[in-house]
């Protein structure tokens, strides 16, 4: 009977292992693949142990001798163990960007509070910060719709960096809202004395991009109004986001000085950075809306089709993406997004897509940028975030770009505390951060 137990908890280990390792291998090509994209997304998080369950399960299955149960366990624990290694072995991007030296750029007061390594199994918790939250930063003219910020300060006792972390959530532009699975990282931020402002913005079907950025750039503008309230210093101010918001914070980054692409009100006020962070934000939307299409390309004709049940999905894990007074049925569930973000397909509206490219206006005047991305990213296009880093470093602008193998897209939001490719994440921006503000 124990030998029975034994058999059936190394299967059980080894087809855990097995399974969600080999999901590392696959990439999502096709709307039904969104099971697919959910299980790698867990499966990187949970890498380390996995391997542990692998292991477990093969030296299980030699004790109980079920040979199966052997090959999959060291199947699985090959696979996870893998992927945690190239996620943690990447090179010294830092060194690209800022010089070899960059190290001693840093104060030992910056370095202290560092994470030593790029993953550990249990990160420290810093001291809770002050936390802030719905503080009304602008109205909308002559509507009364008011939009609001949380904004974490630094732990009693931390000494504040001056600097202030401005970021705006991923969301499909459609859906979500702030303080959406960016605690951790907020938490680890403020415990290094940065001031973080975590930004709602209008979303669509209630205005098009232009407005969405109009809402990043008062966001910016509040900030750098409030600095002294808060202990930042307004040229210290770095522009960040997930997904849409990292795409949001690279374009308010890059047209800074854009007429054209700023409120009146704002023309004439300062809304440089002094820095921009992305995680997996579009770089280009013409990219965008052809790769996105593989995992959003399902019509959308009648209630009970492929794309419904997709949407219900979405819905059940807190993404409403049902429109029914603006999304037209027979269109793709992509063509909907865009047509709501645009007011048309590429096809249709090519300059608004253009425009809307950070990769457009990517310039020698660019601050520097943090570009975040995992390789395996179904939504945003790898090789269009590696074409704005190539042209910022060909205007020599200091990027640092991190690509994380086998990765899926919103990597940093799944159980970031496990997840090896999340706490790199942090690891690379506290690190990219305290450059900002290091002397010259």
């Amino acid at each position: 009977m124990a030998s029975r137990s034994l058999r059936c908890l190394a299967y059980a280990l080894g087809l855990l292992s097995a399974g969600m390792g080999a999901a590392h291998q696959f990439r999502v090509r096709s709307p039904q693949g969104v099971w697919l994209a959910l299980v790698k997304l867990m499966s990187g998080a949970l890498a380390p142990y996995l391997a542990i369950a692998g292991l477990l399960s093969a030296v299980l299955g030699l004790l109980a001798w079920a040979p199966l149960a052997l090959a999959t366990g060291l199947f699985g624990a090959w696979s996870a163990a893998r992927y945690v290694r190239e996620a943690l072995s990447m090179p010294d991007m830092l060194a690209g960007a800022f010089g070899a030296d960059w190290r001693r750029r840093l104060s030992p007061a910056q370095t202290e509070r560092f994470a030593e390594r790029r993953w550990t199994w249990r990160p420290p918790q810093p001291p809770e910060p002050h936390w802030r939250r719905d503080i009304a930063f602008y109205t909308i003219p002559g509507t009364g719709r008011v939009l609001r910020c949380d904004l974490w300060e630094p732990p009693v006792g931390t000494p504040p960096s001056g600097l202030a972390f401005v970021y705006f959530h991923g969301s499909g532009w459609h859906f979500g809202n702030k303080d959406f699975g960016t605690r951790p990282l907020f938490r680890h931020l403020a415990g290094q004395g940065h001031v973080i402002m975590d930004v709602d913005y209008r979303l669509c079907p209630e205005v098009q991009w232009r407005d969405m950025l109009a809402d990043v750039k008062h966001a910016l503008a509040w900030i750098k109004t409030h600095a002294a309230e808060f202990g930042v210093d307004p040229k210290r101010v770095v522009a960040a986001g997930g997904s849409a918001g990292g795409h949001l914070a690279l374009l308010a980054a890059y047209t800074a000085g854009c007429r054209d692409l700023t409120p009146p009100d704002l023309v004439e006020a300062d809304l440089t950075v002094c820095g921009v962070a992305s995680w997996y934000g579009p770089t280009d939307m013409n990219v965008y809306y052809t790769y996105a299409d593989q995992l959003f390309g399902q019509a959308m004709p009648e209630r009970n089709n492929a794309a419904q049940r997709q949407m219900d999905l979405f819905k059940r894990m807190g993404f409403d993406l049902a429109a029914p007074a603006h999304w037209r049925p027979g269109m793709t569930v992509q063509e909907n997004m865009m047509r709501a973000l645009f007011g048309g397909t590429p096809g249709e509206v090519p300059e608004e897509y253009r425009l809307a490219s950070p990769i457009t206006h990517a310039g020698p005047g660019c601050p520097p940028t943090l570009l975040l991305q995992g390789e395996h990213d179904s939504i945003v296009s790898a090789e269009a975030v590696r074409a704005l880093a190539d042209r910022l470093r060909g205007v020599g602008v200091p990027v640092v770009h991190v690509e994380y193998p086998c990765t899926e897209h919103a990597f940093d939001l799944i159980l970031p505390q496990f997840s090896p490719a999340a706490q790199a994440s942090w690891y690379e921006t506290e690190r990219f951060l305290a450059l900002l503000t290091a002397p010259a």
